[in-house]
C-alpha cells in the first residue's frame, strides 16, 4: 500500500481528500502546515506528497525547495495543489520543485490518476 503525505491547512479539503484517499486504499498521513509537512516527509518516507502551496508557517513554495534540497526526501514526487490556476502558476510550481501540478478544487478522478502515474513511474 502506498503512503501519500497531505500537507494541506484546511480541515474541509483535508477530511474530503484524506477520506477518499483511504477509500482507495492508500495509506495517508497528514500534515496542516509547511514546517510540519517537511518534518513529516522526512520522519514517515512517503511515496508521494501532495502538497498545497498556500499554507501557514511555511508556504509551499519554500516547502517544496526543502523537500528537493534534502538528499532524504529530494526523490519523493510532489504533486503541488493550489487554488492558483493563472498562466505561469504551474510553472511556478514547477520551479519551485514540485514535480506536477493540480489545481483546486480538486477533480478527484484527475489526481488520482496523476498519483497513480508517479506511484508506477
Amino acid at each position: 500500500m502506498a503512503k501519500i503525505l497531505l500537507v494541506e491547512d484546511n480541515e474541509m479539503n483535508r477530511d474530503m481528500l484524506s477520506r477518499r484517499l483511504k477509500k482507495k486504499g492508500y495509506d495517508v498521513v497528514m500534515a496542516f502546515d509547511g514546517q510540519r509537512g517537511v518534518e513529516m516527509a522526512a520522519e514517515e518516507s512517503p511515496d508521494i506528497i501532495l502538497l498545497d502551496m498556500s499554507l501557514p508557517v511555511m508556504d509551499g513554495w519554500d516547502a517544496a525547495r526543502h523537500l528537493k534540497d534534502s538528499d532524504q526526501t529530494k526523490s519523493i514526487p510532489i504533486i503541488a495543489l493550489t487554488a492558483h490556476a493563472m498562466a505561469g502558476d504551474r510553472d511556478k510550481a514547477l520551479g519551485a520543485g514540485c514535480d506536477d501540478y493540480d489545481t483546486k478544487p480538486v477533480d478527484i478522478k484527475r489526481l488520482l490518476e496523476k498519483i497513480e502515474g508517479w506511484l508506477n513511474a
